[in-house]
């Protein structure tokens, strides 16, 4: 019977990729998850495994062409080894099972993410694990993914240790097989014999037209593919070392300074996490290409306490849930959002791109810092629903489960720095959204009401927007809105 093998899911926004390598002939017997060819898209390397055990009957799409999601590639006759005549003698065939290895490979790790590094291993050489069992914990720039055993076995390699980094489709370790500390011989002497030959392997068809337009050549370029293939991203680190130094960023930071030797001694140096780089980079980023500006206001919380303090027992009777200010906050945000537009919205080149909806992005901090899940058309939920999603979402974000598609899409942020104390501060917005929020600590303070004064709580509001699209009068409006609607909570539903 045969078995069609098809392009997989390339990742969000990427519908076609080009075919770069067939490691298999039609005729090759191949057993299941057996890389059959590597797929390059304009922002990762995918690697597609056999579905099947079997032989390769033929191929639909050759090295070079281009392939979209769910095409074609090729088709396998499965139960072909099982079919042929037998050629070795049983008591033969038993070490060839025994030897039989089954590789363990990085997993698709995102869009726009390549690679990882290797946090955690949870078995060890030689230890026995079960299919699906947890082998070890990859760290990127924005979510940690487990990787789970394909089959039950003996772990025999680990090829990449702790601390390691690693390619997106990239191999981890080899369950069955000998044990060994150290990549077998066999992957070895291919990998030598493959440099040996690297003048007679086809590079990627991405990287030979990004060499022709910059004006390398193949020696210019250290190929890291399979079989010291060139790729694209080969060619992009290339390019990016050529930069000459006076075109490098300014703000790179500065060497350390020298410390005395009595000081250093009671110093500790802890390497910065991928997420704590990311953050790092991401917040100065935002810093160097937004015109930030931030304006603020207070809000007496009076009636949403009291609002509050009187339905939450029925609101988790009901719904299970807690009530808490972050769901009044959130809906009036969605609600001035409406009338201010331009703070929903982001750059992208000459244009302004308004959003007709409300993707809520809401800062949690971590053990490992900052992220930011996003609530996907906060302005069509109610307040059970968004408390619902923001108690879930805050859990896995605590637990390190959040996935990818969780912490993207954002058109709007807010921040809570109330719940660690603060009382004012100056969010930094989170790109390439136009406006950020921040809430800070509810603080009884003397205020004055008709002519007198009486002690009420109160909150201080931040809005941080980006001047280039945001003007001052839309920014205060928009800040004047959400105070409104927290002080006279009933303006949410007359749609005031």
């Amino acid at each position: 019977m045969a078995t069609e093998v098809r392009v997989p899911t390339l990742g969000e926004s990427v519908t076609e990729a080009t075919v770069a390598t067939w490691f298999k002939k039609p005729g090759d017997q191949v057993a299941v998850d057996d890389m059959l060819c590597e797929l390059e898209t304009d922002k990762v390397t995918v690697e597609v495994p056999s579905p099947v055990a079997g032989t390769l009957a033929e191929i639909v799409a050759a090295e070079g062409a281009t392939v979209s999601t769910e095409a074609l590639l090729a088709q396998i006759n499965e139960g072909a080894e099982a079919s042929a005549p037998a050629k070795s003698t049983p008591a033969k065939s038993a070490p060839a099972q025994a030897a039989q290895t089954i590789a363990v490979m990085v997993p698709v790790l995102g869009e726009s993410v390549t690679e990882a590094t290797v946090s955690t291993w949870y078995k060890k050489l030689g230890d026995t694990v079960a299919q699906d069992e947890m082998l070890c914990e990859l760290e990127t720039d924005k979510v940690s993914v487990e990787v789970p055993a394909p089959a039950a076995g003996v772990l025999g390699q680990i090829l990449a240790a702790e601390g390691s980094t690693v390619q997106a489709g990239g191999q981890l370790a080899v369950i069955g097989g000998e044990i060994s500390s150290t990549p077998a011989p066999a992957q070895a002497s291919a990998s030598i014999a493959a440099a040996a030959k690297s003048h007679d392997v086809e590079d990627a068809p991405s990287a030979k037209k990004l060499m022709s337009e910059a004006g390398l050549t193949r020696k210019d370029v250290t190929a890291t593919g399979k079989d010291n293939r060139v790729m694209k991203q080969d060619v992009q680190k290339a390019l990016a070392a050529a930069v000459p130094p006076s075109a490098a960023t300014p703000h790179a930071t500065p060497i350390r300074a020298a410390v005395p030797a009595e000081d250093a001694a009671r110093e500790e140096r802890v390497k910065m996490t991928r997420l704590r780089q990311t953050i790092a980079r991401r917040l100065k980023d935002s810093q160097n290409t937004a015109a930030m500006l931030t304006t603020y206001n207070e809000v007496d919380m009076t009636e949403v306490m009291a609002l509050r303090n009187e339905y939450k027992d029925l609101f988790l009777k009901k719904h299970g849930v807690k009530l808490g200010f972050m769901s009044f906050f959130t809906v009036a945000c969605c609600h001035a959002l409406r009338e201010v537009p331009e703070v929903n919205s982001e750059i992208d080149g000459t244009y302004i791109v308004y959003k007709n909806f409300v993707h809520m992005g809401i800062a949690a901090g971590t053990p490992t810092g900052l992220v930011v899940p996003v609530i996907r058309d906060a302005d069509s939920l109610s307040f059970a629903e968004i408390e619902k999603a923001i108690a879930e979402k805050g859990a896995r974000a605590r637990d390190g489960k959040l996935s990818m598609a969780e912490m993207q899409g954002g058109t709007f942020t807010i921040s809570n720095g109330g719940i660690y104390g603060s009382l004012m501060s100056s969010p930094i917005l989170n790109p390439p959204q136009s406006g950020i929020l921040g809430m800070h600590k509810i603080q009884d303070r003397p205020v004055a009401i008709k002519g007198e004064v009486v002690i009420r709580p109160m909150m201080y509001l931040a809005l941080s927007y980006d001047h280039r699209v945001v003007d001052g009068k839309g920014a205060v409006t928009f800040l004047v809105r959400v105070k409104e609607a927290l002080e006279d909570p009933r303006r949410l539903l007359m749609d005031l």
